[in-house]
């Protein structure tokens, strides 16, 4: 699975809060358990996190851990 690493448009807007990108420190996902599509990107590690708890991402998606 290869990807190729390309800036961001200088008008790119965050995918959750609408903000400039580049107005803030950028974090740019891809699903890549589906071609590695288009990037998403977020302004924000804040934004990202609220995407991911919204969308409901992480149930079903941990490991189980055990202490023992």
């Amino acid at each position: 699975m290869t990807t190729t690493i390309e800036t961001p448009e200088a008008e790119e807007t965050c995918a959750y809060c609408g903000s400039s990108i580049f107005d803030h420190d950028p974090v740019c996902m891809r699903d890549c358990t589906d071609d590695c599509g288009s990037p998403t990107y977020f302004c924000n590690y804040a934004c990202l996190s609220s995407y991911i708890e919204e969308e409901g991402l992480t149930v079903g998606n941990a490991c189980e851990w055990s202490p023992e």
